[in-house]
């Protein structure tokens, strides 16, 4: 087969003549520039993913080979130590790294790279981030290494990097200095051609002169040209793309407005009479590259705030060597299990365990939480979070992807990634009024030229220009992005696409008993005494005796005493399923239950809690206290429970716990409708029991058992303490732990609704009441371009009120 193509098929630059790099596609030969796109080109044909071709609306870099050299670099990749900052390791054989794409130009280079590395063997999973240009891959390493999942990247013609925050913030600084610029160049031509345009129209009232008036057409035709050929180029190269994947976007109308005026004005100008647009052509592009820049300001907030906290993790760390010597070294190089040293006023490098000092810390920009949080021996602290007293001494429980913070953006990222439905919608909407509104204006235009030829134009351009459907394109997205922002900086992690206008539905609201409105972990509540000993000398006793236990209620008694000093204890012994023992100043005591106190029965007060758990001091001769320890309820359960119920919202505990202790909590919070004993498997019927009847609820949960009634859900919150796979399966994570966020979360649904509704009804109401005035010619072009960038900015203004 011969080809007669002058362009490269791949990348459309130039074929040289002296080349010759054919590659037959779906039957044909075509011809590209190199080696390089001859070798992409080949490999999206072996691979059968030709309809790469078809559905392309921009045109990819260049192409190019991975030589040996690459190859060798690649490699590197692969190495443990390299992978610690990008890469998440799943189980014993399966990653995920986290990387960055380069060359994605539309949403072809999007499909073409999850199809073709799905195909490889190993690969278990691809997601590729459009807006964001950051890919997501798990593999099993023993199929497949990452250097050869790079490599076939790279044979697509596209370049993977390690994802990091400093060079996406890099890339989007370069991006708002190019808007900034563009901008500040529509603004300079449009302030100057406005000055000459009402030269223009005061002269026509006053009688100009011919000769000043052409003048002044051709200094605003020069002042326009770096806006028509620079600052609006954005609007071309979407509209574009638009055209070329066969379908309408509200840049087409854009496009053909500022063409077009810029067109009959240059033309108007030549002819030396006549009306120009210039004015209408800088001011429509100035308002409308304003209002985008502010949508796209409003859009990555929330992401950047997550990203932000990964910056926040310093590059070195101070080591703790075995001999107790201190080593600067890389957090890079840090493993699991090595202690560092954390001094006042340092970040954390690591997620760590306290292992020795006391102190507080900063994680505001993580939780939101404004007040430093107290950090004592077996606390977890975060990477990040700024230590402000006294010196840590931590081991490591976590780095680089294997951290909070990396797990935060990784839910981020699937939040992005899913549009709310709300938002599709408005985009079906938008792009079916585009068609209309071409068609409307083929129509005003036909009217026009048949009653006034010269008229036609102009009002041809004002009803484009006033009816472009920006503002009904921008209402859903800023609410939803504003709104986003909102919550995360209040401790509140959005990680589904839908989640918002979801929590603005809920009328039901299940909570789980334990971990949710309870901390889950037992805590001393009173202290009963029987003898002439002291409350605060038996609790003392009691927490010397726990201090080398490792049960749960161990921390309950040392919390209690913390600061004190504790009593030696001789011959300390465990006791396992009753307690402990040991001596004191030569004195046997036991502390555990009942049966190892061994004494008769004593008398307890009516009045203790259902469901707690009773612990028993004795010496050898009688028992001398009994601690009450139940796991207590979270501070602000009860208020939330009484705000939910004054909005109006149902709510169920549905819990694995036994009925007391379930029937306990419900009391003291005040909930009604209650279940007990329940598997997980019973916690899904009773959810779908409640679902069938018309309700849309939201479930709150924090355990592995709760992930199948989170999954279920319509709408499902987790604790931020809670599980790794309570955190996975639901659409919003607690960061805070406070209760009354959910309250908050569910006010910021209903006015993310209630703003997106506002913006909707603004932009139709402003659409119908324009387009009649523009058609019959009572509102000029520049009076249009301003009418419709004034409602663009009114949209995203009124979405800003979210945040």
């Amino acid at each position: 087969m011969s080809s007669a193509d002058k362009t490269c098929y791949h990348c459309a630059l130039p074929v040289p003549a002296s080349a010759h790099y054919p590659v037959i596609i779906e039957g044909v030969s075509h011809e590209m520039c190199c080696r390089g796109c001859q070798a992409v080109a080949q490999t999206i044909v072996d691979n059968g993913l030709t309809d790469y071709y078809r559905h392309r609306t921009s045109l990819p870099g260049v192409g190019h080979e991975v030589v040996p050299e690459e190859v060798q670099k690649l490699a590197l990749y692969d190495h443990p130590g390299i992978q610690k900052s990008f890469v998440r390791q799943e189980s014993e054989h399966v990653k995920e790294a986290s990387l960055i794409l380069e060359g994605i130009t539309c949403a072809a280079c999007i499909w073409l790279n999850e199809r073709h590395l799905k195909q490889l063997p190993g690969v278990l999973q691809v997601q590729v981030n459009y807006a964001t240009h950051r890919a997501r891959i798990t593999w099993d390493d023993q199929a497949i290494h990452l250097s050869k999942i790079l490599e076939e990247i790279q044979l697509l013609g596209y370049n993977a990097h390690p994802f990091s925050a400093e060079r996406q913030e890099s890339l989007r600084r370069k991006r708002r200095a190019k808007d900034l610029r563009r901008i500040a160049i529509a603004g300079l031509s449009s302030g100057q051609v406005m000055m000459l345009a009402v030269a223009l129209y005061a002269g026509a009232a006053f009688g100009m002169e011919d000769s000043t008036a052409a003048l002044l057409r051709y200094f605003s035709l020069v002042l326009t040209l770096p806006v028509v050929f620079y600052a609006a180029w954005p609007f071309y190269q979407s509209a574009w793309n638009a055209l070329l994947g066969k379908r309408l976007n509200m840049d087409v109308p854009v496009s053909l407005a500022v063409i077009g005026a810029f067109v009959g004005s240059t033309w108007t100008t030549l002819q030396g009479h006549g009306v120009v647009y210039y004015d209408a052509i800088t001011m429509f592009s100035l308002f409308l590259l304003s209002s985008r820049f502010l949508e796209h300001g409003a859009q990555e907030k929330s992401v950047e705030a997550a990203e932000n906290l990964l910056k926040l993790a310093p590059a070195m760390a101070t080591k703790v060597l075995d001999g107790g010597q201190h080593q600067p070294v890389p957090v890079l190089e840090l493993n699991e299990g090595d202690t560092i040293l954390a001094k006042p006023g340092e970040s954390i490098a690591a997620d760590a365990e306290v292992i020795e000092g006391e102190s507080t810390v900063d994680e505001a920009l993580l939780t939101g939480e404004s007040r430093p949080v107290p950090k004592r021996v077996g606390a977890p602290v975060i990477a990040g979070s700024i230590n402000l007293e006294g010196p840590l001494l931590l081991r490591v429980t976590g780095v680089g992807e294997n951290t909070v913070l990396a797990g935060i953006v990784r839910l981020l990222d699937r939040a992005v990634a899913e549009k709310p439905r709300l938002a599709q919608l408005a985009d079906r909407v938008a792009g079916h009024f585009t068609v209309g509104l071409l068609i409307l204006t083929a129509i005003v235009g036909a009217i026009w030229w048949w009653l006034e030829p010269g008229q036609a134009f102009g009002i041809m351009l004002a009803v484009l220009v006033v009816t472009c459907p920006c503002a009904l394109s921008l209402a859903a997205p800023t609410a939803f992005a504003a709104a986003g922002s909102h919550l995360l900086r209040n401790g509140i992690l959005l990680t589904r696409g839908h989640a918002l206008e979801t929590l603005a539905k809920v009328n039901h609201v299940v909570f789980d008993k334990t971990g949710t409105l309870t901390y889950g972990k037992p805590v001393l509540q009173r202290t009963v005494t029987f003898s002439d000993v002291a409350e605060n000398r038996c609790l003392l006793l009691a927490a010397s005796l726990e201090q080398a236990s490792e049960h749960p209620l161990a921390q309950s008694f040392l919390s209690r005493v913390a600061g004190t000093d504790l009593i030696a204890v001789q011959e300390a012994q465990n006791l396992p399923g009753n307690g402990v023992s040991g001596c004191i100043a030569g004195a046997r005591y036991t502390l555990g239950n009942a049966a190892l106190a061994g004494f008769e029965p004593v008398a307890l007060p009516s009045d203790l809690p259902q469901g707690a758990t009773l612990v028993w001091l004795c010496d050898e001769w009688r028992s001398m206290a009994v601690f009450v320890l139940s796991d207590g309820l979270r501070p602000q359960a009860r208020e939330l429970v009484e705000q939910l119920k004054a909005a109006r919202v149902q709510v169920t505990i549905l819990s694995g716990d036994a009925a007391d202790a379930v029937a306990h909590v419900a009391t003291e919070v005040g909930i009604e409708s209650w279940q007990a004993a329940l598997r997980p498997e019973d916690k899904l019927k009773a959810l779908r029991e409640l679902q069938q009847q018309g309700n849309v609820v939201a479930m709150v949960g924090d355990g592995v058992n709760d992930a199948p009634v989170l999954a279920g859900a319509d709408v499902s919150i987790a604790m931020g303490g809670g599980t790794q796979v309570a955190r996975a399966s639901s659409d919003i994570v607690l960061l805070t732990e406070n209760l009354l966020d959910i309250q908050r979360a569910l006010q910021t649904g209903h006015a993310s609704i209630a703003v997106m509704r506002q913006n909707f009804a603004w932009a139709v109401v402003y659409n119908l009441l324009a387009l009649p005035f523009a058609a019959v010619g009572m509102i000029p072009p520049w009076l249009a371009s301003i009418g419709m960038s004034t409602s663009s900015l009114v949209v995203v203004l009124n979405a800003l009120r979210l945040r």
